[in-house]
């Protein structure tokens, strides 16, 4: 499973990067809004903290294709062609989406709450499909299930296209996706840090050092021995 940040908050990134081996950043209008600075400055600087192999999702804001074509041109000039165009599952952004695969670019097809919005929009070139888990969830439908349904449609189709679940309130929803073998998962910094914690560990690591300092001195390690 790849696992992606889901914030544009460089301090947050930065925290999340020097622990945990992530795949990337992805971003929303809501999330750079969040930063109140420019919003291109702000992904020119995500951007530069990325390594090789790691994307950075970002996403259109023009309502019609034309223009949304037009904006994913400009944002792959600044941001580079490896940049993942965020566009969502609307009549128009899905024929935006055509066209953009038509010329080689990354879609990540995102504000999807149904399977079928999924699955058109894998065959419109998305490589990456959305659906909010916890927003399906908070309007009563089950948001992990949806997207393991979206999941296993899209292993079925010959279209490229793979699940990238967002939107989660806790570390269960995440680990039922995993066990369905879900692609991808983009998640908050502080729920990203649950996902490594556990009091046992700790109380593990404690123990150990414990008996270890009962046979030598406080504060030793193998490097004094």
């Amino acid at each position: 499973m790849r696992i992606y940040i889901d914030s544009a908050n460089i301090k947050d990134i930065e925290k999340v990067m020097n622990i945990l081996p992530v795949d990337g950043v992805t971003t929303n209008p809501s999330l750079l809004a969040r930063e109140k600075t420019n919003p291109m400055e702000q992904l020119k600087a995500i951007r530069g903290m990325l390594c090789k192999g790691q994307e950075l999702h970002a996403q259109v804001i023009s309502s019609l294709a034309e223009d949304m074509i037009i904006e994913a041109q400009h944002m792959r000039e600044v941001l580079g062609e490896d940049i993942f165009i965020k566009v969502p599952v609307t009549p128009e952004g899905i024929k935006a989406m055509k066209k953009l695969s038509a010329l080689g670019v990354n879609i990540t097809a995102t504000a999807i709450y149904t399977p079928m919005q999924a699955v058109i929009a894998a065959k419109a070139g998305a490589k990456w499909t959305a659906p909010y888990v916890n927003r399906l969830d908070m309007i009563g439908a089950d948001g992990v299930q949806v997207a393991i349904s979206i999941h296993n449609m899209l292993t079925r189709m010959p279209a490229s296209s793979e699940l990238l679940a967002a939107s989660f309130k806790n570390v269960e929803q995440i680990l039922k996706l995993a066990e369905a073998g879900a692609g991808a998962v983009t998640v908050a910094p502080d729920l990203l840090e649950q996902l490594l914690y556990h009091p046992l560990t700790d109380k593990a690591v404690w123990d150990f050092t414990a008996d270890f300092e009962s046979i030598t001195a406080k504060g030793s390690t193998m490097r004094e021995l």
